[in-house]
């Protein structure tokens, strides 16, 4: 699946976020004209994830629909 299914899909389904570890997606697709907000987390390892948890919850909280937010782990 390529990204552009990926968030044609997510928008079909109502998605309000979506979270990857794809870090060149926003510069690949045009993010603007979502109605979800995209988290990209600057890690894939979960040991590392998990340490930015708190950091990770706050950065949902503030993504707004048609931009991206980097949390960097």
């Amino acid at each position: 699946m390529t990204n552009g299914q990926l968030l044609d899909l997510a928008e079909a389904d109502g998605y309000e976020l979506l979270i990857t570890t794809d870090q060149s997606m926003r510069y690949q697709q045009n993010l603007t004209e979502l109605p979800f907000g995209v988290l990209v987390l600057m890690a894939t390892a979960w040991p590392n994830v998990r340490q930015r948890v708190e950091t990770i919850r706050s950065a949902i909280v503030t993504t707004v629909p048609g931009a991206a937010t980097e949390v960097e782990i």
